[in-house]
């Protein structure tokens, strides 16, 4: 099983504007989001490897992709 990042809640807290209470169901959606997103990321970095006929995944491909998920993330 994966393990929590590390102050997530205090990370959530202090990107958010003013005082915000962050509840375990608030927690964990955020933490389920992050996971999805991670996974999108890691699934189109390797669609980009196979594509340059690489066998392992490298930085600039998730650097080509990220630009590409980041904008389908938002909306």
């Amino acid at each position: 099983m994966l393990s929590k990042p590390r102050k997530l809640k205090s990370t959530v807290k202090m990107r958010a504007k003013g005082t915000i209470n962050v509840k375990p169901a608030s927690e964990a959606m955020v933490e389920l989001l992050t996971l999805l997103f991670l996974n999108s990321l890691a699934e189109e970095a390797k669609i980009k490897a196979f594509e340059e006929k690489s066998a392992t995944i490298r930085a600039h491909h998730i650097k080509t992709v990220s630009k590409k998920i980041l904008k389908k993330s938002r909306g």
